[in-house]
């Protein structure tokens, strides 16, 4: 909406395809270039080997193929995924409806925060909509947009043009664009996958680290771009 506007269909086509191409790329650079730092550093001296097992094999059974698909594939996961959403989905409903003095929770913390998150090019709506989507990154853009349009509820926005105006009504410039699409590569996991690194690792330094690593980086590649626009712009 911001890098590739008004450049036709085909144009646009292309330019959305190359944004994504780079937004992948840019995270494999980054991986490699964190994997070497650390390397020389924190994980300096510790040996680096992967071993896969694989299982004989043997001849499928239709039965416990489809019973272990619905068990493992939709049960549990449904299963986790209310267990996290449930909580989420009332933390949120909390913020955006629970107001003191007429001035919502959502909006006394989106102010708070806002002096903090425009340093890296975002604002406190931004930066409070990927903490409330802590449980799962999916829902930080519709949060986003409740908060934009003081709204009690989540929703979303099929037409691309009137997002964007809204946007660009609540200050959206392209830097804020970058600098959102790198927060989004470079910020902290999501719940699940930090229990995952919990349950793995059996330490809470190393959780914590995995979180603390990407947020980061990502804070720190956002303040480059912040600052080469306040710069050059």
């Amino acid at each position: 909406m911001f890098i590739i506007s008004g450049a036709g269909i085909f144009g646009s086509s292309v330019g959305a395809a190359a944004c994504l191409t780079g937004v992948i790329l840019g995270g494999i650079l980054i991986t490699f270039a964190v994997s070497k730092l650390l390397s020389a550093t924190v994980l300096k001296g510790y040996s680096s080997a992967f071993c896969l097992e694989l299982p004989p094999f043997r001849c499928p059974q239709v039965g416990k193929i489809i019973v272990r698909s619905i068990l493992d594939r939709t049960v549990f996961v449904l299963g986790r995924a209310v267990a996290v959403a449930a909580p989420a989905g009332l933390v949120i409903w909390l913020f955006a409806n629970v107001d003191i003095n007429g001035i919502t929770l959502l909006e006394t913390v989106t102010g708070f925060l806002n002096p903090f998150a425009e340093v890296f090019g975002l604002d406190g709506v931004i930066l409070t909509a990927f903490i409330l989507g802590f449980p799962a990154n999916e829902i930080v853009f519709p949060i986003i947009i409740m908060a934009y349009m003081s709204e009690g509820n989540l929703s979303s926005m099929e037409d691309l043009s009137v997002l964007k105006n809204l946007l660009i009504d609540n200050g959206w410039t392209l830097c804020t664009a970058l600098c959102v699409m790198i927060f989004t590569l470079c910020h902290w996991p999501c719940s699940t996958t930090l229990l995952t690194v919990k349950k793995e690792t059996g330490s809470l330094k190393w959780t914590a680290f995995s979180a603390v690593l990407p947020t980061t980086v990502g804070l720190l590649l956002c303040l480059i771009v912040k600052t080469a626009f306040s710069i050059f712009a």
